[in-house]
């Protein structure tokens, strides 16, 4: 069985590390056979340094369904060039903040106190002029007016609303977590996960797991707090292994 993880609010809390319990849990699931996948807003270039290594090389999908990793291998998806001229036109004419992530590096305007910039990689990539990035995957919007909102609408746009970060992330037609994970042969899966993007997991998944209390629980099969994160891992999986032992496909 496929096993997927968002990242952020999900297993990992500081931006930075993920707690040993719930990594023990990670680890068991592999153990016991089965996939652990990890999919998140986050590009690859920004997932990778929160993982431990046994898991870097497994399947990952990244910007919300704009990158996918499988076996070290990154594919993108991006927006196309008529596209991205107008959402740039937009950008500059608003004078809006924001995050432009291309195939590795990317353009930041805003404070670099914020959560968001301190989780770049900044190790391995480089804030460029956003006109200079070759290819861009993904659009972050900090605090755009309702007319810049209305505007995008009318584009060929996935927009995911973040309430509470007052922000919203902007990525090419029909790209979501699930089109990621279909991207590199998952189909059926558990889900993982605590946000707006993730709504889309619980929707397709065959169980999922809401971390924290949000709006997007309602969508998922149960809903936990993070401390109850490794215990239900652990539980899922011995539901998993009862059904092996009576002969269920799993």
């Amino acid at each position: 069985m496929n096993f997927v993880f968002d990242i952020d609010g999900t297993i990992c809390f500081d931006g930075k590390t993920i707690d040993p319990a719930i990594l023990q849990a990670l680890e068991e699931i592999q153990t016991a056979g089965h996939q652990v996948i990890f999919a998140s807003a986050r590009p690859i270039r920004d997932i990778i340094p929160v993982l431990p290594k046994s898991f870097q090389q497994g399947k990952l999908v990244g910007g919300n369904g704009g990158y996918t990793a499988s076996s070290g291998k990154i594919g993108v998806t991006h927006f196309q060039d008529d596209l991205l001229t107008n959402l740039i036109e937009m950008v500059e004419a608003n004078q809006l903040t924001y995050l432009a992530d291309s195939d590795w590096d990317y353009a930041f305007n805003g404070l670099k106190t914020h959560p968001i910039y301190k989780n770049i990689n900044q190790s391995s990539a480089q804030n460029k002029e956003l006109r200079s990035l070759d290819k861009v995957c993904k659009l972050v919007l900090f605090q755009p007016p309702q007319q810049v909102i209305d505007e995008l609408s009318a584009l060929p746009v996935n927009i995911t609303y973040y309430k509470g970060e007052n922000a919203i992330d902007i990525s090419p037609v029909g790209i979501n977590k699930v089109s990621g994970l279909h991207n590199v042969q998952v189909r059926e899966f558990i889900a993982f996960g605590n946000d707006s993007n993730d709504q889309c997991l619980f929707e397709n998944a065959l169980y999922s797991v809401c971390v924290g209390e949000h709006e997007v629980k309602k969508y998922a099969s149960i809903s936990i707090q993070k401390e109850e994160l490794p215990a239900t891992i652990r539980n899922v999986l011995g539901v998993l292994e009862n059904k092996k032992a009576q002969g269920v496909q799993v």
